[in-house]
């Protein structure tokens, strides 16, 4: 998906060092940027989770617990 000028959010992300070195290794082999490394990680990871039954399920479990929270607050409000 392309980012239009100015809609991208900024994160802060900590990893521990071991980690970092590693990523900044990915990185240089194939003459990246770490961000861009790291936006293509996190993609492919949103994109597996939208096929995984078990994330799916938690999904759905916290949408009914939410609804729930959600009927509770409106019945107080009656």
């Amino acid at each position: 998906m392309p980012m239009k000028p100015g809609s991208t959010k900024n994160l802060l992300l900590r990893l521990d060092p071991e980690l970092a070195g590693r990523l900044q290794t990915v990185a240089d082999v194939e003459g990246r940027p770490v961000s861009d490394i790291v936006r293509e990680a996190i993609a492919t990871l949103v994109e597996q989770r939208r096929s995984d039954e078990r994330f799916l399920r938690l999904l759905e479990d916290n949408l009914a617990h939410h609804r729930q929270a959600l009927d509770l607050l409106r019945d107080d409000q009656q």
